[in-house]
């Protein structure tokens, strides 16, 4: 892993993006990491993939299931129109 001063990143950006893709860039402040910079990848790879907020919202694995009522009346589809 590589680490970059805060002044020498803000002085050459575009090297520390060139480096990231090889590996992680630990930036510093004052001698003390304060950021770290990943390739778009390496992130979806640690964070599990490109899942967006539908996908996960979709639960396909429960979509024929049958919702109970409280009064054992089934349940009807809401006409918003």
């Amino acid at each position: 892993m590589q680490t970059v001063t805060s002044r020498a990143f803000n002085q050459d950006p575009t090297a520390a993006k060139r480096a990231a893709v090889l590996s992680p860039v630990q930036i510093t402040e004052r001698g003390k990491v304060s950021h770290v910079l990943l390739s778009i990848d390496k992130y979806q790879e640690l964070i599990g993939g490109t899942k967006n907020i539908i996908d996960m919202l979709a639960m396909p694995e429960v979509a024929d299931y049958e919702f109970p009522s409280m009064d054992g009346k089934p349940f009807k589809a809401v006409d918003f129109d």
